[in-house]
């Protein structure tokens, strides 16, 4: 079945709600304490590494329960009534696959289309269904076919495929 309507358009990101995972890149801030403040990526395992914090469980979590956590920590004998913020600097890639010239592994950007999404693969391939884009969201497991329109947004973590067309 392939998804129509606004049911697939997905609206701009939402930093705020947005799932952390493998690849992300956040910038935590300590107030006033500008040695425990930094950039941190999400490692393999779902977490991160804050100096004093330790290792913070990230995966699946958003950047406000972040730095929560790590405020937690932080106050648990290190800081007395530390103020934290963190938020997401770089997002975890998108990969495309199939009748693409250069099929991989792209960096995501905000409001990236799966049309931007072929453009920067270098393009459909002759044999290209241009009309229906395969899409696994990032923690999915099955993709499902969407209608190709200019709206059909991307998100981190998706795996877009772009199918052989048949005469």
């Amino acid at each position: 079945m392939i998804e129509t309507g606004d049911r697939y358009a997905v609206n701009a990101l939402d930093n705020e709600n947005y799932k952390l995972g493998f690849g992300d890149k956040l910038r935590v801030t300590v107030f006033n304490e500008p040695t425990l403040s930094g950039e941190f990526a999400v490692a393999s395992d779902g977490t991160i590494s804050v100096p004093l914090a330790g290792t913070i469980p990230a995966g699946n979590k958003d950047v406000g329960e972040i730095a929560n956590a790590i405020q937690a920590k932080l106050a648990d004998g290190y800081l007395r009534d530390p103020k934290v913020s963190a938020e997401v600097i770089a997002y975890r890639p998108f990969f495309i696959l199939g009748e693409v010239k250069a099929p991989g592994q792209y960096p995501y950007s905000s409001g990236l289309t799966v049309l931007n999404a072929v453009a920067t693969a270098q393009g459909f391939t002759p044999r290209s269904n241009r009309s229906v884009a395969m899409i696994r969201r990032a923690g999915a497991t099955e993709e499902q076919a969407y209608r190709l329109t200019p709206e059909l947004r991307v998100l981190p973590g998706d795996t877009i495929r772009i199918s052989e067309r048949f005469f």
